[in-house]
């Protein structure tokens, strides 16, 4: 947990530098081939002519894709009527393909992007469990405990029962009762094997209980945080009678890399505690009597509801807490047309994953046997901060990021300093991972998930030997014959001054060498339009050919 110290890996490495040291000391024959490696790694690195080619050919196909994704992006016309449906996703790049297919519903439609933790940074103790899960990106610090609203006597019973199961867990993978317990259980297992080889046990996202606050926050703390979320997510001026907050996660069994398919803004839990806290805290009629006395009013019609969109099936679990009757034909408007983009979505998916066909995309969650239930967000190549209006009704293919963001409406560009510093960035570790694991697998990958073995709950390596693994199993990014991950360094589309770029970039010198040091592309746009390139010592390319460049 935050705060503690876990010294696992620490010691890990020291228990492995002492048995190197003892092969050193008790194997004299290793120690000219020893030292041999030890002077090759203090040599510096001198790039090759074929180390020079491959960095311009590098070079060459992000410029491609670049390409092809600022000919996508053009202002278009935005509706001035009331939305008849408002729906703000993830910016993961899986939310694209369904926000595109929800959208396509309706003209009625609008749809957001935001970091799927809402904003609300939160550590919740789930039902049943004395530990809080951090609901943040692993760059921020909790500043809000929730809990879940539920029964103290069946909580107890929860308890009790994860206790008992845990210690069952154990008993089965001790190193003495576990050989005892194959030979004299695994008869008794035969049925739960037959029930999940078919693929009949049920995997479905299982709701939380409503969570809350604890503490309760004040007023004024409801004001503040509902004021600065609402102002982050572009939203203030225009609400319609539903709006949807629509976080995100992924059901599938037996995947030890489970938690790298949830919700990187949310440290790898689901989005639906912080949805549904955010939820509720907007319909708070506390919540609602401050904004409007500090000029943001939302209409009393306005209603609210929490959503989790499962990734690996693109079906949307809608939290109706409390919803009244009034709102009842939203709902069901609202239902039909996420079940509608989810065929669509599945249908796009199917496409891609090998061996797949859009009814039997679900199936592939409840498949204890299927080395890809998902792609996760293999492909990802761009992240764009810019108004919702230049990427409608394009198809970036579920390549994207998209984070919705007006910069004339951030007046101290405190939101697009705070996109710089967190989305960005997490998007970053998202996209280097994912080519690390594709360029130089036997280093940076996971190896090949069909032999994994669990370590300590830490890691996995392959096999019953080797080192654990740092990156994504091979099948994560390839589909058998080919990548299914183009390995391109990520490339930052922003909609803002150039001016008001620099000066953030000039605070926050660990962000600005992430594009000074070439692991991201920046670009700037001027409605829609490439106008500049960002390069290293906040310098901006803005020639005539940087649009044709781009």
């Amino acid at each position: 947990m935050r705060g503690e110290a876990d010294h696992t890996v620490t010691d890990l490495l020291a228990i492995r530098l002492v048995w190197e040291e003892a092969l050193f000391r008790h194997v004299p024959a290793l120690h000219e081939d020893w030292s041999e490696a030890a002077d090759s790694y203090a040599l510096p690195v001198v790039p090759s002519a074929d180390d020079v080619i491959d960095a311009i050919l590098q070079e060459a196909a992000e410029r491609s894709q670049q390409r092809q994704t600022a000919a996508l992006l053009m202002p278009r016309q935005t509706q001035d009527n009331r939305p008849l449906l408002q729906a703000a996703f993830c910016i993961d790049v899986r939310s694209e393909i369904l926000r595109r297919a929800l959208e396509a519903q309706s003209p009625g439609i609008e749809t957001i992007g935001f970091a799927g933790f809402f904003g609300l940074p939160v550590a919740h103790r789930p039902h049943g469990s004395v530990e809080r899960r951090q609901h943040l990106p692993v760059l921020l610090k909790a500043r809000f405990n929730a809990v879940p609203t539920s029964d103290p006597l069946a909580e107890e019973q929860t308890r009790i029962t994860a206790r008992a199961h845990r210690a069952w867990h154990r008993f089965r993978q001790a190193a003495v009762s576990s050989f005892a317990f194959v030979e004299s259980a695994g008869p008794f297992y035969g049925l739960k094997l037959v029930r999940d080889a078919l693929g009949l046990s049920p995997v479905a996202h299982k709701a939380e209980a409503m969570p809350r606050f604890e503490p309760p926050l004040s007023p004024a703390d409801k004001l503040a945080n509902a004021k600065a979320i609402l102002k982050a997510m572009g939203m203030g001026k225009v609400f319609a009678r539903l709006v949807l907050l629509v976080g995100h996660g992924a059901a599938m069994t037996n995947n030890p890399h489970h938690s790298a398919y949830h919700c990187g803004a949310c440290g790898g839990e689901t989005g639906e505690v912080s949805a549904r806290l955010l939820a509720a805290l907007l319909n708070d009629p506390e919540t609602r009597s401050g904004l409007a006395a500090d000029g943001m009013h939302i209409p009393e019609d306005t209603l609210f509801v929490a959503g989790l969109h499962d990734t690996t099936t693109d079906r949307v679990t809608l939290f109706e807490d409390a919803a009244p009757a009034a709102h009842g034909f939203d709902l069901d408007q609202a239902k039909e047309w996420l079940q509608r983009a989810g065929d669509l979505a599945r249908q796009e998916r199917a496409q891609r994953l090998p061996q797949a066909r859009a009814k039997s995309i679900a199936g592939r969650a409840a498949n204890w046997a299927e080395v890809r239930p998902e792609w996760g967000l293999a492909g990802c190549s761009a992240f764009i901060a810019a108004p919702r209006a230049i990427t409608v009704g394009s198809n970036l293919k579920g390549r994207a990021f998209l984070h919705s963001y007006d910069w004339q409406a951030d007046q101290d560009f405190g939101t697009l300093e705070l996109i710089l510093t967190a989305p960005v960035v997490v998007a970053s570790w998202i996209s280097l991972q994912y080519y690390g694991s594709s360029v130089a697998p036997e280093v940076y990958g996971g190896g090949n998930k069909l032999i994994h073995n669990v370590v300590g709950g830490i890691g996995v390596i392959e096999g019953n030997g080797g080192v654990l693994r740092p990156g994504l199993p091979w099948q994560a990014v390839h589909d058998g014959e080919k990548l299914i991950h183009d390995p391109l360094r990520l490339t930052v589309f922003i909609e803002a001054p150039v001016g008001a770029i620099s000066r953030i970039l000039s605070r926050h010198d660990q962000v600005r060498e992430l594009f000074d040091k070439g692991w991201l592309h920046l670009v700037a746009l001027e409605q829609g339009q490439v106008a500049a390139r960002y390069r290293p010592g906040l310098r901006w390319d803005r020639s005539d050919d940087v649009q044709e460049a781009a």
